[in-house]
């Protein structure tokens, strides 16, 4: 199966691209999870979010979507059908009309879940980065420490799918091993997007230029609502290019020890996020 991950196709199961694994096997042991995500750079849990809770989400943001013209008419809302000459939205924010959402992702499962795995009491960010990503759109590779750099490194990214997404929809894909390419570390994981001249902070839109350059091996899978993928600063990722014409949803949250240093851009009651 060929699929399209950044301006490539590559070969599932080929020299280029592998399936994820997850770690549902070890979801009760934190000494375990610490040491896997250590080892691998992240965490895929497969149902970590009720199901039922994410759906409900889910709805309310195709809700807002449809009173915002978004949605093809005379379609089934939750199919997500994009309207004739729509394209990517970005929601970005704190999402305070969007209270369903805000339950998952703010919600005593997930916030106990971070206290057990830092150890130490837990926060997320005020922000977040919710997407309706259309046909034909992808993410570039990047780490994500070049947007949310000035406070504690030791912060993680859980990426939450809004539905259920499938190859053609355009998931997540990560590159294995990345959090250990320390050349790469030294010179773009110490920019700023901000701060620096770096477009949209993106390294590449093509995968193959980090993997031939510095090795690892891409993987990525199919999602579910309630999976979740987690995963640290270091580590590079992208997205496949939604090739349908449904939206695909789906969400980026932060969260990290209450006691370190936090990046005020994407806190508060209203974070102002990027300058540039």
């Amino acid at each position: 199966m060929l699929l399209k991950v950044g301006n490539r196709e590559l070969e599932l199961g080929g020299p280029h691209l592998t399936e994820l694994r997850d770690s549902n096997d070890i979801l009760h042991d934190y000494d375990a999870l610490r040491n896997r995500i250590a080892e691998d750079g992240y965490l895929l849990l497969r149902g970590f979010h009720d199901r039922e809770q994410v759906l409900k989400a889910r709805r309310s943001i195709l809700e807002k979507m449809d009173q915002m013209g978004k949605l093809e008419r005379d379609t089934l809302l939750e199919d997500g059908v994009m309207a004739d000459g729509s394209r990517t939205i970005f929601m970005g924010g704190t999402n305070e009309d969007l209270p369903e959402l805000l339950g998952v992702l703010n919600g005593d499962h997930i916030m106990g879940f971070f206290d057990q795995l830092l150890g130490e009491q837990s926060l997320t960010y005020h922000y977040k980065w919710l997407r309706a990503v259309g046909k034909g759109d992808f993410t570039g590779a990047h780490y994500d420490i070049v947007y949310m750099g000035r406070g504690t490194h030791n912060l993680f990214t859980v990426w939450s799918p809004i539905g259920d997404i499938n190859y053609a929809m355009g998931g997540l894909a990560i590159c294995l091993d990345s959090h250990n390419f320390e050349e790469l570390k030294r010179s773009y994981g110490t920019k700023d997007s901000d701060r620096d001249d770096i477009g949209v902070g993106h390294y590449t839109d093509d995968p193959l230029v980090i993997t031939e350059k510095f090795g690892g091996k891409w993987a990525t899978t199919e999602f579910q609502a309630g999976d979740v993928l987690i995963f640290g600063m270091f580590l590079m990722h992208c997205s496949l290019e939604n090739t349908t014409n449904q939206y695909r949803l789906s969400v980026d949250t932060r969260y990290q020890s209450s006691l370190e240093k936090v990046d005020e851009r994407w806190t508060g009651k209203k974070p102002r996020g990027h300058h540039k």
